[in-house]
């Protein structure tokens, strides 16, 4: 399967160019699957369907997901809660009630980074195209999986593990608890977990296509997400330029903008492959509006 992950500066219309990118695979025949942890749905708004935490069908061969960061939340830390049942008890703890829980800060991020990974393994669909957050969000995201494996490397090394088995004994020897079975079972799961996760973004088919206004700020952005990128070995398909005015506008105070964003992309089409996507005049609603901005294939 194909990924394709969608990020650029907020307010560039990423989001839309995203569901836009999904509708023209769809309509090409290709089961494509959109994701987006956008909490207000923007998404849903962009193609005219609700999008929740259980895929909905967006349109033919299409089917769009917005994973629930506080369902995923309160199911992790009632899971964490019942395994650690036994040491609650002895210390008198009271349990958290799943209802009464709200998600702590990288909640969103990490239920993103789990449906990327559930839907690269499903293997339903030939195009997997994912919103990410802005730009500098989006490349602090892609780095979590490798820096949270690290972090779990230094607390728990594998090689020390060995002593698993040696728990008991070494616990009475040294006079002080060991870590509990659970733990080193729960630091094995986030591990294959955060490496598959690691797998999809390293993976050859996937790629990123940056999006941004061209003008004066847009092209400071992509400089930048570009820089980003390059460092973490992640290749740049595409640069969209998005809401790009018309040249050849009769209305004389557009030609200060229209000549701002002519220097911008003949900056970036000496780096990048650049698409451009017209201003509709409008903020795209539905699918009729994602079609009409034609933009580049996947």
């Amino acid at each position: 399967m194909r990924t394709l992950l969608i990020t650029g500066p907020g307010g560039s219309g990423r989001t839309t160019l995203a569901a836009a990118t999904a509708l023209a695979a769809a309509a090409g025949g290709t089961d494509t699957l959109v994701l987006s942890a956008d909490p207000t749905d923007t998404l849903g708004a962009a193609l005219g369907v609700p999008t929740g935490p259980a895929p909905v069908e967006a349109a033919p061969h299409l089917t769009a997901w917005r994973p629930d960061p506080a369902q995923d939340f309160r199911r992790d830390l009632t899971a964490l809660q019942e395994r650690a049942s036994s040491a609650l008890d002895l210390l008198g703890a009271s349990r958290l009630d799943p209802e009464e829980l709200t998600p702590l800060p990288g909640a969103e991020e990490l239920a993103l980074l789990r449906a990327l990974r559930d839907a690269a393994l499903s293997e339903k669909h030939g195009l997997l195209v994912v919103d990410l957050p802005p730009a500098p969000q989006a490349l602090a995201l892609l780095a979590l999986p490798e820096e949270l494996r690290r972090c779990l490397r230094r607390l728990l090394p594998p090689e020390r593990q060995a002593a698993r088995a040696l728990r008991p004994v070494l616990g009475r020897l040294a006079g002080v608890p060991m870590p509990a079975e659970w733990l080193y079972e729960t630091a094995a799961r986030w591990d294959l977990e955060l490496a598959a996760v690691e797998a999809v973004v390293a993976d050859r088919d996937t790629v990123v296509r940056l999006v941004a206004e061209p003008g004066p700020a847009g092209a400071d952005a992509v400089r930048t997400a570009g820089l980003g990128l390059a460092l973490r070995g992640l290749r740049t398909d595409l640069v969209v330029a998005n809401r790009v005015l018309p040249e050849a506008s009769p209305d004389t105070w557009l030609a200060g903008p229209v000549a701002q964003q002519r220097k911008t992309l003949e900056e970036w089409r000496e780096s990048y492959d650049v698409r451009t996507v017209a201003h509709l005049g409008r903020d795209p609603r539905g699918t009729d509006d994602l079609t009409a901005l034609a933009v580049p294939g996947p």
